[in-house]
């Protein structure tokens, strides 16, 4: 399930979540290569009827594990457990993860080149 563009022009891009664990720090899995950065800061997603609703919205540092995996420092031992609904409304959202900024003594996302591939 790709539901986002694989190839975006600005990076890093939001992505759709496959998972999140219950656990300090969360884990969290993508539905394909994330692309980011340990250091970025990232948003968390959760539309109504999701499981964990209660992570909507907030923010913490990542360290990325895998092309699709990253810890987030967020404790969600407490939350509801992730999951997906059965059934979407007509005007559905997918649970993503949005970064939105990153850890100031890094600053190597805004001047690393993060497109490799040529536009055509």
């Amino acid at each position: 399930m790709i539901l986002a563009q694989t190839k975006p022009v600005y990076q890093p891009s939001m992505r759709i979540i496959a998972s999140i664990t219950n656990a300090n720090p969360a884990v969290v899995t993508t539905t394909f290569a994330h692309q980011y950065i340990t250091g970025a800061i990232c948003r968390l997603i959760i539309p109504p009827g999701y499981g964990m609703y209660q992570a909507n919205t907030l923010y913490a540092p990542i360290t990325v594990t895998g092309s699709t995996t990253f810890t987030i420092a967020i404790d969600t031992t407490q939350f509801q457990p992730f999951s997906t609904p059965s059934e979407f409304p007509q005007t559905y959202q997918y649970a993503m993860v949005t970064p939105v900024g990153e850890l100031s003594n890094l600053l190597s996302s805004a001047v690393q080149n993060v497109l490799p591939y040529t536009a055509s």
